[in-house]
């Protein structure tokens, strides 16, 4: 019996080479432009910018110090690193379909005889005896007249094992791993999408101090002014009321400082919770401005081609049609036979004395077919239901390269008339300045009124203010070009044999 349970084994292991139902997965060909739409500066001669660090080519040691510490401590981090250790756990319960199962068993029973059952003639039959003496009791041989009981003890062990013969746990394994692959593609676009955000809000929390700035600097200029009025009113060169307008548009300059100043705060509380910690961690380090920000680093935005290769979440989507392809091979396996076989050799006695002994030994041998008949479409529907998910993997597949051409398209869009609106800025600024000092100049002689100086240093300081925030949007624009290429994320390195 012990060689025709094996010979089953060998038999069935020899047939797993057979068919695997279902389709093969071929990844899709997505059809993409030769460039971008939108025209790019080439990087500048000798200049290298590493995607998976693209924050350190703005030259600000804080941006540097808030995203790697977002990378590390960012719950949301963390999440996707948990989801990876999921999926890995997911493929090794996979991988155990259609392998067999040992299991190690013991137990001890007994059954105490009911003194009504009227069994006396059937115990002395197996004790082998027909009368009385001392062999009527059937104790020797495990049997017990009525009124009595009997343990019997055992050790041993199960083994089964259902033959993947149509290659359902094969195409199982081949969705588990590309589910891992898929979640290990999702953190690492939780880690680009993470990088951008401290990015973005840093140059936010960058262009409100800057504001600020700009304003108190004003307010040395418009105090300058009311000294000027002040000292005149004295010699009677102009009313007394051309000071109380220069008070109150200093009041209002400063009004405008303390909206700004609660944004700042707000600004690095938003920071702290990107970073992982308590909102109001970060406020000491961050309440003063940082280093001078330097010339905008140039994004080496590549092909469109490259996407398909770069992007963490074209790549996630492309794992995820893979694994939704390999389940419908695990729906259609469902349609055929399934084989099982089953061994158990046990140790069996009723004494302990002897149980550990080749006469206790028993072994069964078992091999089942299990064939569906009637199910009324269940399995097929699945098979449907499968299709129609691999269906929307790849819509889904589509709608991010395409999101994705968008997300490089729009700021190189954007970029592009930034740049020509912020060199227009710098102009204006420069133009309102020398308009003010003229101004000025004139309005110390009495040669102007009062209305054209204070209407000159509002120009100043709405040019100024404006060319602050087109400076932040060149900044937030550049960080959103470098995540829309998929940077922020570093290949792993792997080992190499020598």
């Amino acid at each position: 019996m012990t060689r025709s349970f094996f010979s089953l084994a060998l038999l069935g292991s020899t047939l797993l080479a057979g068919c695997t139902v279902g389709p093969n997965y071929h990844a899709p060909t997505m059809p993409v432009p030769p460039a971008f739409a939108e025209r790019q500066l080439a990087p500048a001669p000798g200049a290298q910018v590493d995607p998976a660090r693209w924050w350190a080519a703005f030259g600000d040691p804080r941006l540097d110090s808030l995203v790697e510490r977002a990378l590390k401590g960012s719950p949301d981090i963390a999440m996707a690193a948990s989801r990876v250790r999921q999926a890995r756990l997911q493929e090794i319960s996979a991988r155990a379909v259609g392998k067999p199962t040992v299991d190690a068993t013991g137990n001890v029973s007994h059954i105490e005889f009911s003194k009504n059952a009227g069994l006396s003639s059937i115990a002395q039959a197996f004790s082998g005896g027909s009368g009385g003496g001392s062999g009527g009791t059937g104790s020797s041989s495990g049997f017990a007249l009525p009124g009595s009981g009997i343990t019997t003890f055992s050790v041993g062990f199960d083994s089964s094992w259902e033959l993947d013969l149509f290659g359902g746990g094969r195409r199982g394994v081949e969705a588990a791993g590309a589910r891992v692959e898929a979640a290990e593609w999702t953190r690492r676009d939780a880690a680009v999408t993470l990088a951008a955000e401290v990015a973005q809000a840093y140059f936010a929390l960058r262009l409100d101090q800057e504001q600020i700035a700009v304003i108190q600097d004003e307010l040395v200029s418009q105090q300058r002014s009311l000294d000027i009025a002040g000292h005149i009113a004295r010699v009677g060169l102009v009313p007394s009321i051309d000071v109380t307008r220069q008070r109150g548009s200093i009041t209002g300059t400063q009004a405008r400082l303390e909206p700004i100043r609660a944004d700042v705060r707000v600004r690095i509380h938003a920071l702290g919770i990107l970073l992982g910690v308590e909102p109001e961690t970060l406020d000491a380090e961050l309440a003063r401005p940082g280093v001078p920000l330097g010339a905008l680093p140039v994004v080496p935005a590549g092909l469109p081609s490259d996407l398909l290769r770069r992007r963490p979440d074209v790549r996630a989507a492309e794992r995820q049609l893979a694994a939704s392809t390999a389940d419908i091979g695990v729906a259609v396996s469902d349609l055929y036979p399934k084989f099982n076989l089953t061994g158990v050799a046990q140790l069996l006695s009723t004494s302990l004395a002897n149980l550990f002994t080749g006469n206790s030994l028993q072994l069964t041998g078992t091999g089942a077919v299990q064939f569906p008949l009637l199910d009324w479409g269940r399995r097929k529907a699945t098979i449907g239901i499968r299709k129609e998910d691999r269906e929307q993997a790849y819509l889904r597949y589509r709608t991010t390269v395409l999101g994705a051409l968008r997300d490089v398209e729009d700021p190189l869009a954007r970029l592009d008339a930034e740049r020509a609106r912020n060199a227009a800025l710098q102009r204006a600024v420069a133009d309102a300045q020398t308009t003010a000092r003229s101004v000025e100049a004139q309005y110390r002689t009495g040669f102007v009124t009062q209305t054209s100086l204070l209407d000159a240093q509002v120009n100043v300081l709405s040019a100024r203010e404006q060319l602050a925030a087109s400076n932040a949007q060149l900044r937030q624009d550049t960080a959103a070009l470098f995540k829309a290429i998929g940077g922020g994320w570093e290949e792993p390195a792997r080992a190499t044999t020598g």
